[in-house]
């Protein structure tokens, strides 16, 4: 997917997939699969399962696009929004989120390179983005 130049910069290698081949692959809940970028985003896949960790991101907004089964995103002093299969919403730089998958859910995240994977907070369950990319 990614292949250096030698000089330190990468660059995206291109290639055809699917979410649902990439989804297979990811073993972990809560742990994105870096599958593509395009410009300064990364597209990513992950499963989620039960309740994440209150964050924000200061100063990026956050994609998710459930591909499968029903995520709830619980939202600092607003709605919480509910997406279902097909359904996508942008969490706005700054606001504090909390997404929760009663059942397994599976997502594709849209995110800028700099996005950290829980934001302001650090956790157990906090992935480094070297971590995140896919290993094929």
């Amino acid at each position: 997917m990614r292949t250096t130049t030698g000089e330190g910069k990468y660059v995206t290698v291109m290639n055809t997939t699917t979410i649902a081949a990439e989804l297979a692959k990811v073993t972990d809940h809560w742990t994105p699969r870096i599958i593509g970028q395009v410009n300064d985003q990364y597209v990513k896949v992950a499963k989620l399962l039960g309740e994440f960790v209150w964050h924000a991101h200061e100063n990026e907004d956050e994609l998710f696009w459930v591909i499968s089964g029903r995520l709830r995103i619980q939202l600092e002093n607003r709605d919480e929004v509910v997406l279902e299969p097909g359904e996508f919403f942008v969490v706005p730089r700054g606001v504090r989120h909390n997404p929760i998958a009663d059942d397994e859910v599976e997502i594709v995240l849209i995110e800028t390179v700099t996005t950290t994977h829980t934001g302001d907070v650090v956790v157990e369950r906090t992935v480094p983005i070297e971590r995140q990319f896919s290993a094929d």
